[in-house]
């Protein structure tokens, strides 16, 4: 199973197997915070493990059974973590197309960034997001980049418009 050198792992029980790991063809840009647009908290960590008490707060009530998961999330200090091995199928796009292919979550690796629509990235988050992309496409060389917002537009918005992707490698 391929983890990430230097990224912490915490296991999320939203994912499963994908039919072909070579089939990897797609890395979809997200952003989340929790709660909303702040920053800093264990809530994300929670909701992609399934153990946010959605009873905490009036906001939280819609999370309410979701099993939801990205593969990575890279927080503002640049902390990087994973949560499920790029090995297998991470539940991050919900209904979704890319290129004519459906349910993008079969065929691409999710990485989330803590941030919202509403705040501008910061230089470790960009620093760590493109260390992780030069290690991914080692694996894929080929694999594209899309935000959430280009595989779902009438349902995400996400990563945003300030998301900077003039600051991505390519």
């Amino acid at each position: 199973m391929m983890n990430i050198p230097g990224a912490r792992f915490i296991a999320s029980p939203h994912c499963d197997f994908r039919a072909h790991t070579d089939d990897i063809r797609l890395i979809v840009i997200h952003n989340i915070s929790l709660p909303a647009g702040e920053f800093g908290g264990e809530d994300i960590i929670a909701l992609f493990t399934g153990t946010l008490d959605t009873s905490t707060r009036p906001d939280y009530h819609a999370l309410k059974g979701l099993r939801v998961s990205a593969h990575f999330l890279i927080r503002r200090d640049g902390e990087l973590i994973q949560f499920v091995p790029v090995e297998r199928r991470a539940w991050h796009c919900g209904v979704s197309a890319w290129r004519g292919w459906e349910r993008c979550n079969d065929f691409s690796i999710g990485i989330e960034l803590e941030g919202c629509d509403t705040t501008a990235f910061t230089d470790a988050q960009y620093t760590q997001l493109n260390a992780l992309l030069i290690l991914l496409r080692q694996q894929w060389p080929s694999v594209a980049l899309a935000g959430h917002s280009d595989i779902a537009p009438s349902r995400k918005t996400d990563p945003g418009p300030y998301f900077d992707w003039k600051r991505i490698h390519d």
